[in-house]
């Protein structure tokens, strides 16, 4: 009788750790259409890359760019350079680019 209360614990944690890994991870298509809103928009931007932790994006111009809104995204840093922003993101950044070609190539977005 003791080994079915185990195995109802053992169940219940497992519930709980799938619903504690669930909660966790992010949604990108919403973090990406976040981000291209921030950057001024799909017509705002030329090109995206993404290298290691480092998101770029070429912008027609530049000071549409919401770097406030972007830091609090979940940027770890911004640089700014003529008509481009480079975003340290960690190891996101690969991710968000390809879930914004995504969006991008479906018009989906502003």
């Amino acid at each position: 009788m003791t080994w079915v209360r185990y195995a109802i614990i053992a169940v219940i944690l497992i519930i709980i750790a799938f619903v504690v890994i669930k909660s966790g991870k992010k949604d990108f298509k919403i973090e990406a259409n976040k981000l291209v809103e921030l950057l001024g928009g799909k017509k705002n931007i030329i090109n995206i890359e993404a290298s290691m932790s480092r998101f770029k994006a070429t912008l027609k111009d530049v000071s549409l760019a919401n770097k406030d809104g972007i830091q609090k995204l979940g940027a770890k840093g911004i640089v700014e350079i003529d008509n481009q922003i480079k975003i340290v993101y960690g190891q996101d950044a690969a991710k968000l680019k390809k879930c914004i070609d995504e969006l991008l190539k479906q018009n989906v977005i502003k």
